[in-house]
């Protein structure tokens, strides 16, 4: 099976309330445990590829990794290339063999937006074979790889804006700013509350706003960003051996998996899988100080990886079963 674009993976979703994983990816202990985990769950899985894993690893050797998962698992697998500057970056993605790219343009005026994704479109559409294309309205706070915009400066999408945003540029799915955030940092203390036990609760999503722009877009795949819970079992593990996560705190997966039921085909998972990844590195490093092969300890990593990803899909994305 070769790679796939996100249309018919989408339009299931969409009539199936399930919501397809976006995991990002960087290096082959990851890709293996993502894609390990959604082979026995059955379920699709898309791999995306930040700037920064671009600069880290080079796509060809991503792209190879990718290819090399799908003949693994035989599953229906989309290479993704996620938050695209510009047009040459998407551009060199599509001449590369990714089969679906976001271009990332929200932080422009809305005619200017338009323009450029309309031309990633044209480009990407032209091409054989086709190629899908993600855009964005709103920004989101937070920091990942090359995208950071201050807490304070985010804006949430207007749903008044979005039928005319995709009638003009003919994405194939719309990225919408209802709250979530990048990093692991994604709320600041003084925007949560704290339960009886002290834990920081984030302000809820804006349902409101998904579900206004649903009405205006019907049938239409909505993509969440920002969108990691930041497991605190990963957190205590992680500080429990040497390190130093204060107050990181993530999106609750019940809203997530509340959203998927609706509109929203793919939620943009990154900063749970970097935290379970340390989370075994370090804690192999306390229990073993000899080791020094690195199979070993980021194998340990790998695994916390897989058992997060199947999570994710069974228990958030309500993709089992699905590929």
């Amino acid at each position: 099976m070769p790679l796939v674009n996100t249309k018919e993976m989408f339009e299931k979703a969409y009539n199936g309330g399930y919501a397809i994983g976006a995991f990002n990816c960087n290096n082959m202990e990851i890709v293996q445990a993502i894609t390990e985990a959604a082979k026995e769950c059955n379920s699709p899985v898309i791999l995306q590829v930040s700037a920064g894993a671009r600069k880290y690893a080079k796509p060809v050797y991503l792209k190879k990794m990718v290819e090399a998962a799908v003949e693994d698992t035989g599953l229906p697998i989309v290479l993704h290339l996620d938050h695209g500057a510009d047009f040459e970056m998407c551009k060199d993605c599509i001449d590369g063999g990714f089969t679906s790219v976001m271009i990332d343009a929200s932080s422009k005026p809305f005619e200017e937006n338009i323009e450029i994704t309309r031309k990633v479109v044209e480009y990407a559409h032209a091409h054989k074979p086709y190629v899908t294309v993600e855009a964005e309205l709103g920004t989101l706070a937070g920091i990942e790889d090359d995208v950071k915009v201050e807490h304070g400066s985010e804006s949430y999408t207007k749903p008044e804006d979005v039928e005319e945003f995709v009638r003009r540029t003919g994405c194939d799915s719309l990225a919408i700013a209802i709250g979530t955030s990048h990093g692991a940092y994604k709320f600041k203390p003084e925007q949560c509350t704290r339960d009886e036990n002290g834990v920081l609760c984030p302000p809820p999503l804006r349902f409101d706003i998904l579900e206004e722009v649903s009405k205006r877009l019907p049938g239409f795949p909505i993509v969440l960003h920002g969108s990691s819970s930041v497991n605190q079992e990963y957190v205590k593990i992680i500080n429990d051996n040497g390190g130093d996560l204060k107050d990181a705190v993530g999106v609750p997966e019940k809203q997530l998996r509340q959203a998927a039921k609706l509109a929203v085909c793919k939620i943009n998972i990154d900063s749970d899988l970097r935290l379970a990844m340390t989370a075994g590195i370090r804690e192999h490093f306390n229990a073993h100080p000899e080791h020094f092969d690195p199979r070993q300890y980021v194998g340990d990593g790998r695994k916390y990886v897989k058992e997060l990803v199947k999570h994710k899909i069974t228990e958030v994305l309500g993709s089992v079963d699905k590929a």
